[in-house]
C-alpha cells in the first residue's frame, strides 16, 4: 500500500507553483460574500439582491442590498455600511425599491429609496419593529408583519411565565403569549389596520392580484403547539374586525405553506404535507387550491420528491417552483395542461433562488457550483448565463478540489450517492489522508453547489467524503424514511460504504481516516465513534448521546414524541437508539463543540459526551461558544472553529506535531 509521503508533498505543493496558482486559505472563506435574494424589477430592467460580507473589526456580517441591470453592467450599491438591509422588493409601479433595516440602534423597519435618485426613507415606525412586508398590487398599502408588543421594561426584567407546550424555541428563547399578526398600512401615514388577530401565528401572507384580499399562513387549530399542521388562509384587505372574518382555503393536518395567487386570482398555489405523521421524512408536494375555498389538489403525488417557493408563470399556465432531487437543486415548471413537471435550466447546479419580471420574460436565478460560490444567473435555458461575478477577484487563480460525483451500494445493496473532494494537485499514486465530514438535517442533501467547509479541508491536503446516507432528502420518501426509529443503523452502514470506496479506489488512506458533522452530523458521528474504531480522529459538533434526556430541554418535543413515543412510555426506544450507552466503546480522539445557548441541540448532550470521555481517559476536549446558538454566527468564533478543526485532525488523522 502506497503512502503519502515527503514525496506526494512536493509533488502536490510542485504542481501549484507550476501553474502560478493557490489553495483556498482561512483568510479566503472569511473574505467570499454571500449573495441572496434576488428580485427583478417589475418591467425587467434591473434585478436587486443582498450581499452578506464578514466586517472583521466588528466581528459580524453586514449585508447590503445591491442591483445590477439584467442586461449587464456594472453593480450599484443601494444601501450604505454600518448597518445590514435585507428582503429587497420592487414597488409594483416600478417607482420604489424596498427593503427592511435596523439603524441606529432602532428595530426593524422598512425604508424605500426612489428610482429617481435621494436617500432612503424609513416609512414604518412600528415600535416592536416589522418581520415582514409586501407592497400592494397598486403600491399604495404595504401590508406588515408585526409581533404583540412586549410591555416588560428592559431595566425591569420579569419572570418567565410559561404556560403553552411549546415554550422554547433556539434563536428566540423561552416562549410567550404575544404572537405575529397581519397589519396594512399606508406609506406617509403612522396609523397601522390590523387585518389579523387571535391566539396565533400568522406569516407568509401575500397580495391577491386585485389587491381586495390577503393570503397567509396560520395554524388556527385548537392546540398549535401540539400538532405540525398549517393551512392557507385568506382574509380581507380592508377588513375591519382584525380577521373574526376569514376564509380557510385548506384544511389538511399537514403543513400547507407558501401560498401564491394566480394571475386572474382563483386559485392559489402553495407546498403541503399530506403525512403529517412522518415528521420531516415525509415529502413536501406541489398543491393548489380554489381561492374561495372550495376545493384543493395536490399536483405533484408522483414526483416523490421536495418543491419549494411555487410561483405561477405570467399567463397562469404553469407554476414554478425549487426542485431538490439527487444532489441537485433546480428551476421546476409544473405544467398545468399536461401534468408534467420540466427543468427549465439543464444544467448541474443548486439552485438557492429564483425571479421574473411581472410579463415572465426575464428570468434571474441565484445558482452555485462546486467551484462557483451563489452569484446570480439571466436567463433561462440556453441563455442562461451568469450575470453577476461579487467573488471573482477573490477566487481568482485558486486552484479548488475537484469534485467527483460517485454512486455505490450499501451494505444492503442500497445505492447511495456522494462526493469526493480531491486535494487540488490530486495525485492518483497515492493515498490521503481522509475525513468522512456528514451533513445536518437528517433530512437534508449534500449537493453539487459551493461547499467551502469540503473545499477548506481538501485544500489542507484531505480527501473530503460527503455522502447523502438515508435519511438525506432529494431520494423519495422512502429514502428518508428509512431511518425512522433507528438512528445510527442503516445511515452507519452508507457512509461507512462510501469509505470503504475511497479506499477500494485507492484515494484514501485507511490508516488515516476522520470523521466529523455539525448537528445531525455531529449525532452520527458518534454512532461512528460507537461502532468503529477505524477512525484516527473525530469532531463531534452539536450533538446529540442521550436522547431522554434532551425532552423538555430542546424545541423538538412533537418530533421527539412523534417519532419514539414518549420518554416515560416507550423509554427502550429512547435507549436503544442512544449513542450514550454505547460510549465506553469510544476510543478516537473527540473534539466536542456547541453553542452555550442551543436550544435546537443543547449543549447539556455534548457536555454529557464529554464528561463520559473524560471519565474513561480518552483524548477529548470540550469547546463551548459563549453566546452561541445552533449556528456559529460570529465571525472570529467561526474562524476558531475552523482552526480548531484543522489542529484536531492534522494532530489525530495526519499526525503531525501541532502547536497549542
Amino acid at each position: 500500500m502506497q503512502k503519502w509521503s515527503l514525496l506526494a508533498g512536493l509533488v502536490f505543493f510542485w504542481g501549484l507553483a507550476q501553474g502560478q496558482e493557490r489553495v483556498l486559505g482561512m483568510d479566503d472563506i472569511f473574505g467570499l460574500q454571500r449573495v441572496g435574494n434576488p428580485v427583478v424589477s417589475p418591467e425587467g430592467d434591473w434585478v436587486a439582491y443582498t450581499v452578506s460580507a464578514v466586517d472583521v473589526k466588528k466581528d459580524k456580517s453586514e449585508t447590503r442590498i445591491w442591483m445590477v441591470p439584467t442586461s449587464g453592467g456594472t453593480p450599484i450599491p443601494m444601501t450604505g455600511k454600518g448597518y445590514s438591509a435585507s428582503q429587497p422588493a420592487w414597488s409594483p409601479d416600478g417607482r420604489f425599491l424596498s427593503f427592511v433595516a435596523t439603524r441606529d440602534g432602532g428595530k426593524a423597519q422598512v425604508w424605500t429609496l426612489n428610482r429617481l435618485g435621494g436617500e432612503a426613507e424609513q416609512v414604518t415606525f412600528v415600535p416592536q419593529g416589522v418581520s415582514g412586508y409586501a407592497w400592494s398590487p397598486d403600491s399604495k398599502r404595504l401590508l406588515l408583519l408585526v409581533k404583540d408588543k412586549d410591555e416588560a421594561k428592559k431595566d425591569q426584567p420579569k419572570p418567565y411565565v410559561i404556560n403553552r407546550l411549546q415554550f422554547k424555541q433556539d434563536n428566540i428563547g423561552y416562549l410567550d403569549e404575544r404572537r405575529t399578526h397581519i397589519y396594512a398600512q399606508t406609506p406617509g401615514d403612522s396609523v397601522l389596520v390590523q387585518l389579523t388577530s387571535g391566539d396565533f401565528d400568522d406569516s407568509q401572507a401575500t397580495w391577491s392580484p386585485d389587491g381586495k384580499l390577503i393570503a397567509f399562513r396560520s395554524n388556527r387549530s385548537d392546540n398549535p403547539d401540539g400538532n405540525s399542521n398549517s393551512d392557507i388562509w385568506v382574509v380581507a384587505a380592508d377588513n375591519e374586525d382584525k380577521g373574526q372574518t376569514l376564509i380557510r382555503v385548506t384544511s389538511n393536518p399537514g403543513a400547507d405553506a407558501q401560498p401564491a395567487w394566480s394571475p386572474d386570482g382563483k386559485w392559489i398555489a402553495y407546498t403541503t404535507v399530506t403525512e403529517p405523521d412522518l415528521i420531516w421524512y415525509a415529502t413536501t408536494h406541489l398543491a393548489m387550491a380554489a381561492a374561495d375555498g372550495s376545493g384543493t389538489q395536490v399536483l405533484t403525488t408522483d414526483l416523490d420528491r421536495n418543491v419549494s417557493q411555487p410561483r405561477f408563470s405570467a399567463d397562469g399556465q404553469s407554476i414554478y417552483v425549487i426542485l431538490e432531487d439527487s444532489g441537485e437543486r433546480h428551476l421546476g415548471q409544473y405544467l398545468l395542461g399536461s401534468k408534467k413537471v420540466e427543468r427549465p435550466v439543464q444544467s448541474a447546479f443548486s439552485l438557492g433562488g429564483y425571479s421574473c419580471s411581472a410579463d415572465g420574460k426575464k428570468w434571474v436565478t441565484l445558482v452555485s457550483k462546486p467551484h462557483l460560490p451563489g452569484e446570480l444567473f439571466v436567463g433561462l435555458g440556453s441563455a442562461h448565463t451568469q450575470l453577476t461575478k461579487v467573488n471573482a477577484a477573490l477566487t481568482e487563480g485558486i486552484r479548488w478540489a475537484e469534485v467527483e460525483n460517485v454512486q455505490f451500494a450499501s451494505k444492503d445493496g442500497t445505492m447511495i450517492e456522494g462526493f469526493f473532494y480531491k486535494p487540488p494537485a490530486f495525485q492518483p499514486n497515492f493515498r490521503y489522508p481522509t475525513l468522512l465530514r456528514i451533513h445536518g438535517g437528517p433530512v437534508s442533501q449534500y449537493d453539487l453547489g459551493f461547499n467551502q467547509d469540503a473545499q477548506l479541508l481538501a485544500a489542507q491536503g484531505y480527501l473530503v467524503i460527503m455522502v447523502n446516507p438515508r435519511g438525506s432528502s432529494g431520494y423519495g420518501q422512502a429514502f428518508s424514511q428509512a431511518i425512522w426509529a433507528d438512528w445510527g443503523n442503516k445511515d452507519y452502514e452508507d457512509v461507512m460504504a462510501g469509505v470503504d470506496l475511497a479506499i477500494e479506489k485507492g484515494y484514501a488512506d485507511p490508516e488515516r481516516l476522520g470523521v466529523g458533522g455539525w448537528s445531525y452530523g455531529g449525532i452520527l458521528t458518534n454512532y461512528v465513534i460507537t461502532r468503529t474504531d477505524r477512525f484516527k480522529g473525530a469532531i463531534s459538533g452539536a450533538s446529540e448521546v442521550l436522547y431522554r434526556s434532551n425532552y423538555g430541554h430542546d424545541h423538538y418535543q412533537l418530533q421527539w414524541e412523534k417519532e419514539l413515543g414518549l420518554p416515560w412510555e416507550n423509554a427502550d426506544a429512547w435507549e436503544r437508539i442512544s449513542p450514550f450507552n454505547k460510549v465506553a466503546n469510544i476510543v478516537t480522539p473527540t473534539l466536542v463543540m456547541g453553542g452555550a445557548e442551543d436550544w435546537n441541540v443543547p449543549i447539556n448532550n455534548s457536555e454529557q459526551l464529554y464528561q463520559a470521555l473524560k471519565r474513561l481517559g480518552r483524548e477529548t476536549q470540550l469547546v463551548v461558544y459563549p453566546g452561541e446558538h445552533h449556528g456559529i454566527s460570529r465571525p472570529s468564533f467561526q474562524r476558531d472553529r475552523y482552526e480548531r478543526y484543522l489542529n484536531w485532525y492534522d494532530k489525530y488523522v495526519k499526525r503531525l506535531e501541532v502547536k497549542p
